[in-house]
């Protein structure tokens, strides 16, 4: 099969746009592994390269598209042979190298991640960067030493993806969570992911004091900013924040007051460039801890054509939990 369709982003003298297009496998760029393409997911960065919210595609045209899992196809790499099934995440797919909102993908070998036993395409698609980072920021409070008997887990944007798994994840390792939303009408929902206590976006509004009454041990923050300030000024003596994302902006109007006086620590998650071997721990990790009922229960799927009205909602702020895109 020479030609396949995807997702094609054009940025000229016409303006910004994003439309299905045929590709001939030729134009696919450099990589010694070729995939077809199973199945992929919408992330917020995605819906901000399709809708050209942010300028996170970085060179024109772009088939955008963070993650995907498919099969290989063929390869000239030594780590993978046709029929192997794989997973795709980061490395600049979809922002500078054509991404997974295609049949095919042609990359480097190095930047793909065997699928783990105990997940399906489908599944590991479900989880998706948002899940995947999730698993990092666990790993990094892990690491620091923070422990479900310290104190609770707080988790922001607790409605959408990272945070959906995060939820399901703290709770699979025994903490006490504490969800954060602005969406108090998916109360029930987070219930099901495993929350234990829902609390209003509201109560991150304004200004925070340099510290506030201690309220958890531990946090995956996927909001940035004054949400993120207030976590800070909030946490327990020797508690940790993980940090992931900036949904609500970059600034963080905070003082050193948690880190000098409580001994907070601010745990920086980077998901794209993340070394291989971290990244197979994470997968392996997930194919064995995430609980596959709530994984079902936060999942949507589309078909391939629905991609474009995800991305648009998914900035808006619309979508709930995961959304797998079935390629075909």
């Amino acid at each position: 099969m020479s030609k396949f369709k995807a997702v094609r982003i054009d940025k000229d003298d016409a303006g910004y746009r994003a439309a299905f297009a045929e590709f001939d496998e030729s134009e696919l760029m450099d990589g010694d592994v070729t995939v077809r393409v199973t199945h992929s997911t919408v992330n917020y960065k995605d819906g901000l390269a399709i809708t050209g919210k942010s300028p996170v595609v970085r060179k024109f045209p772009m088939i955008p598209g963070v993650d995907f899992s498919g099969v290989v196809e063929a390869s000239s790499s030594d780590a993978f042979k046709p029929g192997d099934p794989v997973i795709l995440n980061g490395w600049g797919v979809g922002e500078g190298h054509f991404g997974g909102f295609s049949q095919r993908a042609r990359l480097k070998g190095d930047w793909l991640v065997p699928l783990p036993a105990g997940l399906s395409a489908g599944q590991a698609m479900a989880i998706g960067t948002a899940g995947y980072t999730a698993m990092l920021c666990l790993m990094a409070l892990e690491k620091h030493g923070i422990t479900p008997a310290m104190g609770p887990a707080v988790v922001t944007g607790a409605a959408g993806g990272v945070g959906s798994v995060a939820i399901a994840l703290l709770k699979q390792a025994g903490f006490h969570v504490i969800a954060s939303t602005r969406r108090p009408e998916e109360a029930d929902y987070l219930k099901v992911m495993g929350a234990d206590e829902i609390i209003d976006t509201k109560d991150f509004e304004g200004a925070p004091r340099p510290l506030m009454k201690e309220r958890w041990a531990a946090g995956i923050d996927s909001v940035g900013s004054l949400t993120l300030a207030h976590l800070l000024a909030a946490t327990k003596y020797n508690g940790a924040i993980a940090a992931c994302g900036l949904a609500q902006g970059m600034d963080l109007p905070t003082s050193v007051a948690p880190f000098i006086l409580r001994a907070v620590a601010l745990l920086g998650v980077e998901s794209v460039q993340c070394p291989k071997a971290r990244r197979i721990e994470a997968w392996g990790r997930l194919a064995r801890e995430m609980d596959k009922d709530k994984l079902a229960a936060m999942t949507t799927h589309v078909p391939f054509e629905g991609v474009m009205d995800v991305a648009r909602d998914i900035v808006q702020g619309r979508v709930r939990g995961r959304v797998v895109v079935d390629i075909g």
